[in-house]
Formats: C-alpha cells, sequence, structure tokens
C-alpha cells in the first residue's frame, strides 16, 4: 500500500531541498547584512500561548495536542508569541535593541491553495526595544533588501504602508466606539479580497451613520499620505499617527526604496497584537498572496507577562515567494545546481583499496567525493561520475598504479593530466 503525503506538505527531494536551500540561505545573508541575530524556540509550546493574542484566524488553525501529563499544547503556527517568551525570559539581561531572526518550520490547519499550505518554512525578523519609526522603516526595508537580491524589481512588487494607530485615531475621530474597532478591523481587512458594492454594504451595515460611513470610505480610497487631512477631521491623535507615518516613508527613501512603497489604508492585517505601521508586500500583478507582512506590535511582550517594550517585526512565508520567483523566471536560474568537486575511479580491480584511501583523504580536506558502488568498466565510472556531474575524475590504476601516480580528468573540457597522489593531496590541504 503506498501512503501519500498528508496534504498541504511538501516532500522536499533533492532540486526541491536545493530550491528550499537557497531561499533560506538567502533570508539568512540578508538578515545578518541588516544587523540581526539568529535565534529558534521549540516546535511546540503550550496552547495558552497561542490563545493569548494571536487572533482568531491563528487560533482556528493551531494543531493541537495533549502530552501524557494532560497539558494542552499546540505546534507552532507562528513565532512570534515564542519570540515574546523568550525575551521576557531574559528581559534584564539583553542587550537593547535586539535585532533577531528566525526561519522557522510552522503548521496550520487549513484548507491547502495556491500559496497556502499547511506546513511551511518563514522568515522572521524583529526589532524590540526601538520606539521610534525608524525601527519600522528597517523592517520593511530589510524585507525589500532580500527581495531586491533574488532580482525581484519595483516593476514587479511593491510594499503597502499603512498604520494600525492611524486607522484607530480616525475612528476615533469620527466617534466610532472603541469597542467596535476589532470588528472594524476585522472587516476592513477583507476589503480588497470583496467586491466593491459588498464591501459598501457590509460597512453600511456596520456602521449606521451615513457620514462616518463615507469618511472611512473615502479614508480607505486613498493612495497618499498627504491627502489623509482632506478627508479626515484633525485631532492630537490623528496629527501624531500622520507624522509617524511621514517619518517612516522619509526613511525609506533614504534607505533608497521609495520606487517600491506606496501608502495604502487598506492594509490592516489579521493578527490581533499589531498596534501601528503594518505593512505588507504583493506581486504588482495581484495574482498571489502576499509575499511577507508585518507591523509594530507594542503591547504583545507585556501580555505575556513581562514589561511593555516597543516592537516591530515582519514573517515572510517561502510558498508565495516560490512561486513568484519561479513565475519571473529567478527561481531555477539562480539554484546553485548540484556540485561534486571530485569522483575516484579504479581502472582494475588491484586499486579498489587505493581508490577507497584516495577519496577518504579528498573528504578528509574538505572536499566532496564519491566512487562507484557497482564498479564495472572505467568507461561505466566515467558515465556514472558524469551523471553526478562531477568536476573531475580521479582515474587510478592500470599503467599509473606502479609509479603512484593518478590521472585527473577534467570533465567539462575532457582534458586529462597526471600527478603523483602526494602531489595531489598536497594541493587539496593549500586550496
Amino acid at each position: 500500500m503506498k501512503i501519500p503525503p498528508v496534504k498541504g506538505t511538501r516532500d522536499f527531494y533533492p532540486s526541491e531541498m536545493a530550491r528550499r536551500n537557497w531561499i533560506v540561505d538567502g533570508w539568512k545573508t540578508a538578515s545578518i547584512c541588516n544587523g540581526f541575530e539568529e535565534y529558534d524556540g521549540p516546535i511546540f509550546e503550550y496552547l495558552k500561548m497561542f490563545q493569548v493574542k494571536s487572533g482568531d484566524e491563528i487560533v482556528e488553525q493551531l494543531f493541537s495536542l495533549q502530552d501524557r501529563g494532560g497539558r494542552d499544547l499546540a505546534i507552532r503556527p507562528e513565532i512570534t508569541p515564542t519570540l515574546a517568551r523568550m525575551v521576557n525570559q531574559q528581559i534584564n539581561s539583553l542587550p537593547r535593541p535586539i535585532k533577531w531572526f528566525s526561519v522557522p518550520r510552522l503548521c496550520r490547519a487549513e484548507r491547502p491553495q495556491k500559496g497556502r499550505l499547511r506546513e511551511f518554512f518563514q522568515w522572521n525578523i524583529d526589532i524590540i526595544g526601538v520606539d521610534s519609526p525608524e525601527a519600522d522603516a528597517e523592517v520593511i526595508f530589510t524585507s525589500l533588501d532580500y527581495l531586491r537580491r533574488t532580482g525581484l524589481t519595483s516593476e514587479d512588487i511593491r510594499a503597502r504602508i499603512s498604520s494600525r494607530r492611524l486607522l484607530a485615531a480616525v475612528l476615533g475621530a469620527i466617534s466610532i466606539p472603541e469597542d467596535g474597532f476589532d470588528a472594524m478591523y476585522a472587516l476592513l481587512d477583507k476589503k480588497a479580497k470583496l467586491p466593491p458594492e459588498t464591501f459598501e454594504a457590509l460597512l453600511r451595515e456596520q456602521v449606521s451613520d451615513s457620514d462616518q460611513a463615507r469618511t472611512i470610505m473615502d479614508f480607505m480610497a486613498l493612495d497618499s499620505v498627504d491627502e489623509i487631512e482632506r478627508v479626515v477631521p484633525l485631532d492630537e491623535n490623528v496629527e501624531g499617527a500622520i507624522a509617524n507615518l511621514k517619518s517612516v516613508f522619509a526613511s525609506l527613501d533614504l534607505m533608497g526604496v521609495t520606487d517600491f512603497c506606496v501608502f495604502d489604508p487598506g492594509i490592516v492585517r489579521g493578527l490581533a497584537y499589531y498596534t501601528g505601521v503594518v505593512f505588507e508586500v504583493h506581486d504588482i500583478v495581484g495574482e498571489l498572496r502576499a509575499i511577507c507582512g508585518g507591523g509594530r506590535y507594542d503591547n504583545l511582550l507585556r501580555d505575556f507577562g513581562g514589561p511593555a517594550i516597543p516592537a516591530t517585526g515582519m514573517g515572510m512565508g517561502d510558498c508565495v515567494l516560490e512561486i513568484l520567483l519561479h513565475e519571473k523566471g529567478l527561481l531555477d536560474s539562480q539554484v546553485p545546481r548540484r556540485h561534486l568537486e571530485y569522483f575516484v575511479a579504479c581502472a582494475d580491480s588491484e586499486s579498489e583499496p587505493a581508490m577507497y584511501e584516495i577519496t577518504a583523504k579528498i573528504r578528509a580536506e574538505g572536499h566532496s567525493a564519491n566512487f562507484s558502488y557497482k564498479r564495472g568498466g572505467l568507461s561505466k565510472q566515467l558515465k556514472e561520475a558524469a551523471s553526478q556531474k562531477a568536476q573531475r575524475c580521479i582515474i587510478i590504476g592500470q599503467e599509473y598504479s606502479d609509479k603512484q601516480e593518478l590521472v585527473i580528468k577534467d570533465m567539462t573540457t575532457g582534458d586529462q593530466t597526471s600527478t603523483g597522489a602526494d602531489a595531489f593531496l598536497t594541493t587539496l590541504r593549500s586550496d
């Protein structure tokens, strides 16, 4: 009986693993270049930790279980709550700012669809301990910095930036009750997924006052921070939120990524813990889900029992990213092909002991080397070397065995040279 993989998961054969490694290595390189340090946590946590502040959408997607002691656990659907727990545990000894990144494997019990699986990898970057728009800008810049490194341009992707703080200020300025903010966030977060007439009908169901509903519609239609003052009543909260958002855009301009960035008040983000600037990066065509998203979450550490410390961060999954890079022809063209440096072949049975010895010594010097398990004639071994994409084939035996010499065949050009075994190994040590 053949057992298939669980729906919504992936098998990583060597070619798929090469793509995954290329993406993950790129995430790590961009993180380190932008001053972040790597961390990780357990793959499962106490269930209640994700119920504290992750939001209804995440909680409904949990893979939960009980251990033998009857404790309720969950496989991590995201890593930000783990980050909050870890930072709280050592809050007094960690130097500020805390700039960490992680590439966890995550699981969510949801319906698999294009760009969204039940198991995936996610790049997370976070800056903790900095309450300034420059930190928000750096999170956005680092996300775009990686995407630029893959070859994507401002003609391919766009960072859509908004602010939960601004949205709350706008709702307050038009007298929407604060206890209705969460329901309003949930509705506004769906705007891009709904036909305009459907969204407007749902909004008017939730907001009976026509002037309030019109102001919200006008605000959601804006594409410039400078236009906010034209449609929204100004008060101290609105003005402060506008100034903060303008500072973020100013920093992004100085960092040279203005062409990638736009103001989009429709970006709300579904997770409950966001408190300030929020953003998502989308393909310009708009056929895919968000490539990444994040924002400011100043209350999260406090909600997990720690002090109130400002924080901002981002998460980028590998599924949508891989689809987009493949569609743009930027994936397989950049993923390194298999790289076997040496294939050691023996021309006769008497040379087999030397084949094992030379192979082991090549590997001991930090180089990759293989040999044939089937052996057979030299021509078959050379074909096997070619199938494994070896750069060079080391041939032992025949007329060279008495002289303790090796034939080194370049598998690309076909050129052959001979050298002593000791001299060859000495050359390897100097590489």
